[in-house]
């Protein structure tokens, strides 16, 4: 049984010890500052002097938009695998189109919500 965690434990040892590695040699070989001053310190960009964080307000409809579009990517992850299995299925004579088709329909059903309610319409 422990032989079968043998690859994964090599794989965590040799992950672990690269990063370690390379955090320490970037730490001897990289460029330190000697003398810190608040000029040294600022960022520059392009020339224009830094002018303070100012937080804006961003609209919902940002939001909105990213929940749908990660919604409607997680949907699309669920139908790859089926697309792949769907030939085991039928050699199997197993239908599983009809969940499919359900799933299908609530998707579109979800997007018509969608249109209907106006969540794609940024002029609003």
């Amino acid at each position: 049984m422990s032989d079968a965690y043998l690859p994964l434990l090599i794989q965590l040892i040799l992950a672990t010890g690269l990063a370690v590695l390379i955090v320490g040699v970037s730490h001897l070989l990289g460029e330190r500052s000697k003398k810190r001053t608040a000029i040294t310190d600022t960022a520059y960009e392009c020339g224009v002097k830094v002018e303070p964080l100012l937080h804006t307000r961003f609209s919902v409809k940002f939001y909105v938009t990213a929940m749908l579009f990660i919604l409607f990517d997680i949907e699309v992850v669920f139908l790859i695998p089926w697309a792949f299995i769907y030939r085991d299925f039928l050699a199997n004579n197993l239908s599983i189109l009809g969940p499919i088709l359900f799933f299908f329909g609530v998707l579109v059903l979800g997007l018509f919500y969608e249109v209907k309610k106006g969540a794609l319409e940024w002029e609003k």
